[in-house]
């Protein structure tokens, strides 16, 4: 229906996409890519190209720079607040500082809940893994682990008699079967770490002989590497070295890899460990609500994912450094349920209404997980949400999954690829700068009944609370977190739109992408890319403003 309201210039960039694409999707960025190296072509346009345009750059991006040249310039807009349901984020980050919501009703430090919300001193957002004496939870179970820990006694309890063919059961049975399998994971990837680790320091050994200061670049290897070129050991070792600098796997890098495998079994595998018992509330009680904290970057030097999303998001845009979000009209509201190890429903379900309650319009959900004990509260969640007019936006998840054939990702808005329980949940795939062939990231799930539609999700440069403040990152979590700035947008110039209607203005505006892509590096067998999703389109921030404007008249 929303294509009828659609502008000629919107009919005209989808049919020249489709119908046309010898033209304006395949050819021009195979030619630029054969003129110069797939490297140079990606340091050129890294930090920007998801911001780019099809017709305009040759670039699979959102066409967001066209919406502020040609349709947003001297136009203001409104604040929109959207909250980034995710790990801790560092709000001091200098791209993020002036980005972050700030709760006026709320005094700070002063140990009161001066708006009566029900979380004290929550000034910028609440951390639902925090305790009152400021500390947080790192690592917690999975959710499976949970499945374990709660139903094993059950099941193994001889008086009990188990139905086989029981739902219960059933989980419990797919339950065990994924622990085991990544215990067993668990144990090699340990292993594997430790001989990394130690392949790592034999080779920075070596390479100490000619270098004393123990400091030396690429060039300087590569020049080593032709002053010797029968030392095969020095070789190898130089090999090596060049791979660690070049991905940034530093001591600190492989110091993290070992604690967080150490802790994977530990605490995530651990069925004895109680990962409630530092926040001090019954996880499996949702009514027991008086827990967490108000302290949302006490341990943004641990956890980054949170602070990648916001950078998508809000990143301030005026200021010349690093990157530029989607608006500077988003106020980023941070709510924490997520560390190491999987998110717990109750936390998932209370985070959404704390964001709806204090004046989101836009709820970022860029993680996930295979299984889930209290699915029901989250769809509960939705409805309030949806009642209150605000979109939640997720990733579908970075496993190369068919989610037609395995439907088990939470969150989702649907149960067992039924019915959704709300019209007002988008599930974002990722896409890649490349219109052709390899449009599709392979990581990303797929499905034309939960993934609603694609956006930009490989190479997407954004702020990090790790030392280099900045890097790349891939997956469908970055297409999530797109999506939202570009819903944030739409609501900013028409805020009187619904949330459902926002939904299916980024649905049936997004351009589509006929032609087979891979889905995996070796795939010989392609598949047409508007068959990976429900809109079979990428979100586009350009068309998505002309229909809003249009819907809005009418």
């Amino acid at each position: 229906m929303h294509r009828i309201y659609s502008s000629f210039c919107l009919l005209f960039f989808t049919i020249c996409v489709n119908s046309c694409k010898t033209r304006f999707v395949y050819n021009p960025i195979i030619e630029k890519q054969n003129k110069i190296s797939t490297k140079q072509f990606i340091d050129d346009n890294l930090k920007v190209w998801h911001h780019k345009d099809i017709i305009d750059d040759s670039i699979a991006g959102t066409s967001l720079n066209k919406a502020y040249d040609l349709i947003l310039k001297n136009k203001e807009g409104k604040e929109i607040i959207v909250a980034i349901i995710d790990m801790q984020i560092d709000i001091n980050h200098d791209d993020l500082k002036n980005s972050i919501w700030i709760n006026k009703k709320e005094i700070f430090n002063n140990k009161i809940d001066d708006d009566k919300n029900g979380y004290i001193d929550d000034l910028n957002g609440w951390n639902f893994l925090g305790n009152e004496n400021g500390k947080s939870a790192k690592f917690v179970n999975y959710e499976y682990t949970r499945i374990l820990k709660k139903y094993t006694p059950i099941f193994n309890n001889s008086e009990y008699k188990t139905d086989l063919d029981s739902s219960l059961y059933v989980l419990y049975r797919k339950a065990k079967k994924k622990h085991a399998e990544r215990y067993a994971y668990a144990i090699e990837d340990t292993n594997f770490i430790k001989v990394e680790y130690k392949d790592k320091k034999d080779a920075e050994k070596t390479l100490s002989k000619y270098f004393k200061d123990k400091t030396y670049s690429i060039k300087d290897l590569d020049s080593l590497k032709q002053l010797h070129p029968i030392d095969s050991v020095l070789q190898m070792h130089i090999s090596w070295v060049d791979y660690y600098i070049k991905n940034d796997f530093t001591d600190d890098y492989f110091e993290d890899y070992k604690l967080k495998g150490v802790e994977r079994l530990n605490k995530l595998l651990n069925v004895d460990y109680n990962d409630r018992v530092l926040i001090g509330d019954d996880s499996d009680n949702l009514s027991d609500t008086k827990y967490g904290n108000s302290i949302v970057n006490s341990d943004v030097g641990f956890f980054d994912h949170g602070t990648l999303m916001a950078g998508i998001i809000a990143a301030n845009r005026n200021n010349d450094i690093g990157t530029k979000g989607v608006s500077s009209n988003i106020k980023i509201m941070p709510i924490c349920v997520a560390s190491f190890g999987d998110e717990h429903d109750k936390d998932i379900a209370l985070a959404i209404r704390y964001a709806v309650d204090n004046g989101a319009k836009v709820i970022n959900m860029s993680f996930g997980k295979e299984f889930s004990l209290y699915k029901n509260w989250v769809f509960d969640a939705f409805k309030y949400a949806e009642k209150n007019d605000v979109l939640i936006i997720s990733s579908a998840g970075n496993s190369s999954y068919n989610l037609n054939v395995f439907n088990e990702v939470y969150p989702n808005d649907n149960v067992d690829n039924g019915d959704e329980v709300s019209d007002n949940f988008l599930m974002v795939g990722a896409s890649n700068y490349s219109a052709n062939e390899n449009l599709f990231v392979a990581i990303s799930n797929y499905g034309n009944i939960d993934v609603d539609v694609f956006a930009p999700g490989n190479d997407i440069f954004t702020t990090s609370s790790k030392k280099k403040k900045y890097k790349s990152v891939r997956g469908t979590s970055a297409a999530a977190a797109i999506t939202s700035g570009i819903a944030a947008l739409i609501y900013s110039y028409y805020p009187s739109l619904t949330a459902s209607q926002v939904k299916h203005i980024i649905m049936d505006s997004g351009v589509e992408y006929t032609f087979p892509v891979k889905l995996t590096k070796n795939d010989t067998m392609k598949t047409p890319f508007n068959q990976l999703s429900k809109s079979g389109k990428i979100v586009n921030a350009y068309n998505a403003l002309i229909m809003a404007d249009s819907i809005s008249k009418k």
